[in-house]
């Protein structure tokens, strides 16, 4: 028979029973100190900060806004696609935007072919074609270790103008490859023997996907989208594809090839041959068996998208239609259904935080403030007395360097692309020299850090690499690039007369 509670309880045991009574639920809404600071900034910047004659309230409100939303993507005080419909909300709540300027972006043609791209990701992965390329260059390439990293970064190369997504690439496709060959070589994450093998794949593979990414304007959604604002602000660029190959593949392949052998020196795995890699991707290539129909479509499907992406510009066909119609191929015969599409999260938080982004960058050009900060920042480099050269130099390494400060490219370009190619062009140098190196850049600070890419955080996440060494070498390949980029680069586009 149970005992009726006692009126004597003790005093710790009543205080017990009401904290139990009074206990609150975790909280799951926005992380409170991110979301504080973010707010914090945009409060002090629109009333603290006095605002210039040139610019109306509601451009100094709009920017405001954007610096809220900037922060937000930096700090994280909510997930990237909730954080921009939530400053995208403020706009219209704020009477800053219409809700029709508001959303104007969300038709915006570069953001659906990045949407798409997403999807035709999906198709080389759930059909295993971009699985049966790697390994086909692992069989030719893989008996030692240098060929081995070779063959893995050709084969991204090759495959990436038809998966304009690099964390789809690693996650997808490579890393998977290269945890196994680790594997079979007795190379483990988060341990001694990591640096026998996975380490230094990983690392190459990483370093090399910033030229893979460069090499082709469909190879990276942050060069789409770069192209965009570039257009945006008057520059105009002809045959979009072949122009932006025709003057990175010089610096892009130099870069590529110099890659897994100065990491070689710098960074040596300590198995230096692999004669089970051959071996062991030819049998994974066995049990594949033969190229399957769907693997068929999916190459041809592309082949024939990437030369209309190529020659589209002739036969007037945007290549916002020529994606939509190689993806309406590849829902008609089957190689993706329409609930892969639904799936495909990435693409769908794409198009939200994408268009935001889009649509506070345009709107701050419209109201004038990208041309303010533009003209004021020439204007201080011209009390330098610098060449228009000089002053290209300073701004592509601030535009270079500040990096640190993001954990995405594409965030990034959003929110300094039109800023730095307004400063450039405010000091006369050519624009579209200036455009295209910006977007190059972009792609080349992908392997800065731990966190500067969404392949960044996939390959560092595979637990092979020690984080002082992603700082070291992140910062050694940066001068790198600059070096290839600056020199070849420079010089190859001399030669082609761009500036």
């Amino acid at each position: 028979m149970s005992t009726p509670s006692s009126p004597l309880a003790s005093p710790t045991s009543n205080a017990n029973r009401h904290r139990r009574r009074i206990s609150l639920p975790p909280w799951k809404g926005a992380k409170p100190i991110p979301l504080a600071i973010s707010i914090l900034i945009g409060i002090l910047f629109r009333f603290a900060v006095p605002k210039p004659h040139q610019l109306s309230t509601k451009a100094w409100q709009l920017l405001a806004i954007f610096l809220t939303t900037i922060s937000g993507l930096i700090l994280g005080p909510l997930p990237v696609g909730a954080w921009a419909f939530l400053c995208l909300t403020l706009t219209v709540v704020t009477k800053t935007l219409t809700f029709a300027a508001a959303f104007a972006a969300f038709t915006n043609e570069v953001i659906w072919l990045i949407v798409a791209s997403f999807f035709f990701s999906r198709g080389f992965i759930k059909t295993g074609l971009g699985d049966r390329v790697a390994l086909c260059f692992v069989s030719w390439l893989g008996k030692n270790t240098l060929g081995l990293s070779y063959g893995l970064a050709l084969s991204e190369a090759t495959i990436s103008p038809a998966i304009p997504s690099t964390t789809a690439r690693a996650g997808g496709i490579f890393l998977p490859i290269i945890k196994s060959l680790a594997v079979t070589a007795d190379s483990h994450p988060k341990d001694d023997s990591a640096k026998k093998l996975g380490a230094y794949l990983v690392q190459s593979q990483l370093q090399c996907s910033s030229s893979s990414s460069a090499l082709f304007l469909t190879a990276a959604a942050q060069n789409l989208l770069c192209v965009k604002l570039a257009e945006g602000l008057g520059v105009k660029i002809s045959s979009k594809w072949l122009t932006w190959f025709k003057l990175s593949c010089i610096p892009a392949l130099v870069s590529l090839l110099a890659t897994p052998v100065i990491l070689y020196k710098i960074f040596p795995p300590e198995m230096k041959d692999t004669p089970d890699a051959p071996l062991m991707a030819r049998r994974r290539l066995d049990q594949m068996g033969p190229i399957k129909s769907d693997q068929w479509v999916m190459m041809i499907v592309m082949l024939v998208t990437v030369a209309l992406w190529i020659s589209g510009e002739a036969l007037g066909l945007a290549s916002v239609i020529t994606a939509m119609l190689g993806l309406s191929l590849l829902l008609a015969f089957g190689i993706l259904d329409w609930d892969d599409c639904l799936s495909e999260k990435s693409a769908w938080d794409t198009l939200a935080w994408f268009g935001v982004l889009i649509g506070m960058a345009t709107q701050l050009t419209t109201l004038g403030v990208v041309a303010w900060m533009s003209n004021a920042v020439a204007n201080f480099l011209k009390s330098l007395s610098l060449h228009w050269f000089g002053a290209f130099c300073v701004l592509q390494s601030a535009y270079f360097f500040i990096h640190y400060l993001f954990a995405s490219q594409t965030a990034h370009v959003a929110a300094l692309y039109s800023a730095f190619l307004g400063m450039c062009l405010a000091s006369k140098v050519p624009a579209l020299f200036a455009a295209l190196a910006l977007g190059y850049n972009t792609n080349l600070f992908g392997a800065l850090t731990h966190y500067s890419s969404g392949q960044a955080a996939v390959y560092y996440g595979a637990g092979y690499v020690e984080l002082r060494d992603v700082f070291k070498l992140g910062i050694i390949f940066a001068l790198i690039n600059i070096v290839i980029w600056g020199l070849v680069g420079a010089g190859w586009w001399k030669i082609l007369g761009l500036y």
